[in-house]
């Protein structure tokens, strides 16, 4: 989706977050090119592009001649432009992240904490902030993102069970985190920022149409439509994890029984019997995960499905392997250019994701919306700044 700015002078403020949108979405450009994607003048562009550069967050690179004349310049975020810190809170433990303005990791931390109580997690948040603050002592500092188990304000399945977190209901997340890290916070469900971060770094990248599926402790996935997460009008869109899957199966802490994620997440890998090997775990998941793959396709027409998530990256390339032989379903094309599904391992998209949500939040046109609360129970607990 392509944000378009406007030629009136009140609006420069919106503008210069319009231009940094383009470039941090679309990559370097010349100025004429932000021009026509945006829907400004090449004067207004350039006179914006001027002040970012002394703001330090543009840089300019002259292109090698290919011929008579003056190479045109193309227009670069600055890496040392700013600073922005990801913090990813899950039933495990707390994890944190330093990426510049580019989205290179600077460097990480983890404590881990199972379960930790909304007091247990900011104490340790506060000591991880200071130690990626240390890594860039003299680095503009721009916010901390913020990414944790979903879903929000849903009666009987918010924070409860092994999958999500207990205590967590009504806890001022913003305010808090704003406190102890000194710095504007932004939050989101962990399956939208892994998901953002994966179109901005990672798999993703290039692709405007896909269908993140996150497998943590629980299960679940975000939909990127037009480079945009699909959010629902509650902001729980995704919940794939809580679809039923077996009938009269496994009862879930939901209420239900025989949901998806009591098959397939890191909950029910670690309940496996103990004389039960990965491989053999896979093949005895691999017809309920191959039902949730042609489920999610049908439904959403995806340019692929990036796996992704906590588990270990041998479990994920494990489940990816099985998708070389899957049913039919509309994804089923002949002109296909990508796998029907795709892994994306390291466990760093959720911290990706969380820093690039205070980037947006920070720089990104979407900033100038007005916040709703700061209360993990709010209705749409993205409306602080949640762009791709």
């Amino acid at each position: 989706m392509v944000l378009r700015g406007t030629n009136q002078e009140q609006a420069r403020p919106y503008n210069r977050r319009i231009v940094l949108e383009c470039i941090r979405n679309d990559g370097p450009a010349t100025r004429g090119d932000i021009a026509e994607r945006v829907g400004l003048t090449v004067q207004t562009v350039s006179t914006i592009v001027r002040e970012l550069e002394e703001q330090g967050y543009l840089l300019s690179v002259r292109e090698k001649p290919k011929g008579r004349g003056l190479p045109p310049t193309t227009l670069h975020l600055n890496p040392d432009g700013g600073f922005v810190i990801g913090i990813s809170v899950t039933p495990l433990g707390v994890d944190a992240a330093l990426l510049n303005l580019v989205g290179d990791m600077l460097g990480s931390a983890a404590r881990s904490h199972p379960h930790p109580t909304p007091n247990d997690a900011f104490a340790l948040i506060a000591e991880l902030v200071a130690e990626m603050r240390a890594l860039r002592p003299d680095g503009r500092m721009l916010g901390v993102g913020f990414a944790m188990p979903g879903p929000f304000d849903v009666q009987a399945m918010s924070f409860v069970g092994p999958t999500t977190l207990d205590g967590w209901s009504g806890v001022p997340v913003r305010a808090r985190l704003e406190e102890v890290s000194k710095l504007p916070a932004f939050i989101a469900v962990d399956t939208v920022a892994a998901a953002v971060g994966v179109r901005l770094y990672g798999e993703g990248a290039g692709m405007a149409q896909f269908y993140y599926l996150h497998l943590g402790v629980g299960l679940g996935g975000t939909m990127m439509q037009d480079g945009v997460p699909v959010r629902g009008a509650w902001g729980n869109a995704g919940e794939i994890g809580h679809i039923p899957a077996v009938p009269g199966g496994l009862p879930c802490p939901c209420g239900n029984a025989g949901c998806l994620e009591r098959y397939l997440s890191l909950d029910s890998f670690s309940q496996r019997p103990k004389q039960q090997s990965q491989a053999e775990w896979v093949a005895a998941v691999t017809p309920i995960f191959h039902s949730a793959v042609r489920t999610i396709e049908n439904l959403f027409d995806p340019q692929t499905i990036v796996l992704g998530g906590l588990a270990p990256d041998d479990l994920i390339n494990a489940l990816v392997a099985t998708t070389e032989d899957l049913q039919t379903s509309i994804s089923s094309r002949y002109d296909r250019t990508t796998p029907r599904v795709t892994a994306s391992v390291g466990h760093q998209s959720v911290l990706r994701g969380a820093a690039a949500l205070a980037v947006s939040g920070v720089l990104s046109p979407r900033q100038d919306l007005p916040n709703s609360s700061d209360r993990v129970r709010e209705r749409d607990p993205f409306s602080n700044g949640m762009a791709a």
